[in-house]
Formats: C-alpha cells, sequence, structure tokens
C-alpha cells in the first residue's frame, strides 16, 4: 500500500504514548523537544521541518489536520505568485511551490495541480501592475495578455470589464485537507508524535511557558511551544493576540459543469482571480471532479470557528451565481452541487504573525493566514523552524512589533 494511503490512526497506534518530557534547551547531546500545537497548514508543515532539523516533535490539533472546522479544511487552495508589491510572498510563494513539488517528489502522491493562474486586472490595475518587475526578479514564468489576447486563449471566459491579464504558467491548485492528512502520515513516519487533543498554554514563569494543559488533564512538557492555531489563536492567547486575529465567515460554492463539456476542466481552464469586478472573485477548476469552484474574496462577518452554523446563506449564492454566469457564460443554469461555509483568520494588515510570545522565550505564535496562507505552508514552516531552533534571526515584517509603529 502506498505510504500516503497508510490510514493516520494505524500509525499513530505505533507511536508511543508520550515523549520524554524536558524542560532544559541547554544540553548539546540531546535533541530539543518542541510541541507545535495545530496541524494545520502552518502547524503541520512547521512539525514536519523541526522534525527533519533535529528536533523532537509532539504536533497536537483538537479534530485533527484538514478538519471541517479548520481554515485548511475543504477541498481546494490556490498557489499563485501575483501579489502586487509585497516581495516577502512573491519570494515565499516561490519557495513554497518548489517545497511541494519536492514534496510531492519524495512521497510520491499528487499534491499540485498545475493549471496556470489567470489573474484578470480591471480600471484600477494598481496591483497587477506593481506584481510585474516582482515576477521577473523572482524567476515566475508568465505572460501579460491584453483582454484580446486572453480572449483567444480562453474563449469560455467573458473578458468584459477586464483590461488585461497575468498568465502564471507554473502554479494552480492544491488540494487542502488531504495535503494536510499527507503531512501529518509522513511526519509521523519520519519519527514525529500527533495527539489529538484540545491544549491550555502554560502558566509564565520568569519569562518561560511552563507545561501546556490537555483536555486529559494531563500536562506536556516541552522545550519550546508553536502555537499555530488558525482561527483560534485570539481566543487561546487573548493577553497577547486577542483582536490582532479577527475570524470572518466565508462561503464556497462548486457548481456543475455541462456533462462532456470539458472547457471548465483543469485540463482546459486556469485556476483564477477576478479583478475586473467591485468584488475580487476567484475559482479552482475541476477540484478533482467537485465541481467549478468559486468564491467572492470580501471578507464577511465575524466569526466563531467553534460553534457558529455553517450553513451556506442564500444571499452568498445568489452573489456567486451572477458573478460565475456573466464571467463564464456556458455556465448559465449550472446546479450548485456543493456548498462550504469556512473562515479567514485575518490581521489588520493582513499579513502572518511569525514571532517569539512577548512574555515567554520559549513560546512562539504563528498565524493570521488573512486568506492566503495556505500555499505557503512549506515555506513558512521552514522558516518558523529555523527562528524556533535559533538558525535564523526573526523577520520584523512578521512580528507584533509592527502593530504599535
Amino acid at each position: 500500500m502506498p505510504l500516503d494511503l497508510v490510514p493516520i490512526q494505524r500509525r499513530s497506534l505505533l507511536k508511543a504514548a508520550a515523549l520524554t518530557m524536558s524542560t532544559s534547551f541547554a544540553s548539546p547531546n540531546r535533541k530539543p523537544h518542541v510541541a507545535v500545537i495545530g496541524a494545520g497548514a502552518f502547524g503541520g508543515w512547521t512539525a514536519l521541518h523541526l522534525l527533519r532539523n533535529g528536533a523532537t516533535v509532539t504536533l497536537l490539533d483538537t479534530w485533527g489536520p484538514g478538519n471541517s472546522r479548520a481554515s485548511s479544511g475543504g477541498e481546494t487552495r490556490i498557489i499563485r505568485a501575483t501579489y502586487g508589491p509585497r516581495r516577502q510572498y512573491v519570494d515565499m510563494a516561490v519557495r513554497a511551490l518548489q517545497l511541494w513539488k519536492e514534496n510531492e517528489k519524495r512521497w510520491n502522491c499528487r499534491l499540485f495541480h498545475r493549471t496556470g493562474m489567470l489573474w484578470m486586472a480591471g480600471a484600477a490595475d494598481e496591483t497587477e501592475r506593481a506584481s510585474l518587475p516582482l515576477l521577473r526578479e523572482a524567476g515566475v514564468e508568465f505572460d501579460e495578455l491584453s483582454a484580446a489576447q486572453a480572449s483567444k486563449r480562453f474563449p469560455q471566459i467573458n473578458f468584459d470589464n477586464v483590461k488585461w491579464a497575468i498568465f502564471e504558467k507554473d502554479t494552480g491548485f492544491l488540494t487542502a485537507r488531504r495535503n494536510c492528512q499527507t503531512v501529518l502520515e509522513h511526519f509521523l513516519a519520519e519519527g514525529g508524535e500527533y495527539r489529538e487533543t484540545s491544549v491550555t498554554p502554560g502558566a509564565l514563569q520568569g519569562r518561560e511557558m511552563t507545561a501546556v494543559t490537555l483536555s486529559d488533564g494531563s500536562g506536556l512538557s516541552a522545550d519550546q511551544y508553536v502555537f499555530a492555531c488558525g482561527p483560534w489563536l485570539g481566543k487561546i492567547l487573548p493577553d497577547v493576540i486577542g483582536d490582532l486575529l479577527r475570524p470572518t465567515r466565508q462561503e464556497i460554492f462548486f457548481f456543475g459543469v455541462p456533462a462532456g463539456d470539458l472547457r471548465y476542466s483543469e485540463g482546459q481552464m486556469p485556476t483564477w482571480i477576478d479583478h475586473g469586478q467591485e468584488h475580487l472573485y476567484y475559482g479552482v477548476p475541476g477540484n478533482e471532479w467537485r465541481g467549478f469552484k468559486a468564491g467572492d474574496d470580501t471578507r464577511g462577518v465575524k466569526f466563531d470557528p467553534t460553534n457558529s452554523d455553517r450553513t451556506p446563506s442564500p444571499e452568498a449564492i445568489r452573489n456567486v451565481r451572477e458573478h460565475v454566469e456573466f464571467r463564464f457564460p456556458g455556465l448559465k443554469g449550472a446546479p450548485l452541487v456543493e456548498a462550504r461555509v469556512c473562515q479567514y483568520e485575518n490581521t489588520p494588515d493582513e499579513n502572518f504573525i511569525m514571532d517569539r510570545h512577548p512574555g515567554a522565550q520559549n513560546a512562539w505564535l504563528l498565524g493570521g493566514g488573512s486568506g492566503h496562507g495556505y500555499k505557503h505552508g512549506p515555506a513558512v514552516g521552514e522558516m518558523m523552524a529555523a527562528f524556533v531552533l535559533g538558525k535564523k534571526p526573526l523577520d520584523p515584517f512578521f512580528e507584533l512589533a509592527r502593530f504599535k509603529r
């Protein structure tokens, strides 16, 4: 049986019930023990990179990687490098794509679908214009297309209100929840420890965090703690994060394509972002036969990821259908075959948080994906592991101090 198909539960049973507890990080002759709380795109990859860099790692998650409440759940995520003037994310997206491909080959399982990524620019095209030099500098292969050229290449798309477009040739989409589960399986295969439990942070004593408490009442002591808790990060650490991270309700829809019509399959249709309308819409073709995915990137209302109802709203369905039928005329009247309510966990500037806990030298904060974090998971994990193990200095771009400047 291929490694990526081995059930997580069976592999977990082969692991020891606990790791050796330790509170010292000083001895050069033993591996540091790091506990990573959260097994989503950020936490799972951080745990894997820590493990590959010589740490002993315990990964913990309340409901499991890519679960239905998680921001890393659902079927697919776009991976693209067009980011306006934000060079950090252009470079990070390029590195992340390299790591997705490397691990795909290493594990002999598919993580990435190369469809190309079409970014449609409207009259206000400052973001797209600012992207061009950074894409070139980062070595991203792309075509700059007029609306007429784009229409000729993709005749199934109506380019009304589109001024011009960027077509990235080597990007596309990632399978989401399944990739989180795959990362966990290989983390276990490479010697990591996983526990499905909720976690309460430990007390702070002398600028150190003491053992965290698990939902069964037991404690877990480690040398370092990384809190990668997605939309729960502000609730778990209210005094440090609090309202700096705001979960919002986001709705995603999948439409059924006409029988035998391959124009909207991933073989002929690119992953897309439409900046030519009042709202920014995005979508993914195929989705491994789930349907034609479309969503509105506009931030929704405040959302409780644990207890909020996840029933799609008639208004959101109506708005997305209206956009799909305008931009993709061949999908007029297409049935809604699936829908999902998820969340973004937004920071005020929509940049990630990657920093040390201000009151504990051995605790770390990782989150704020803000609706665009998933694609960066491998690169974020690589960076965070280097921060935790002291191999790389923190980047001020991601530090909490930016909110006080």
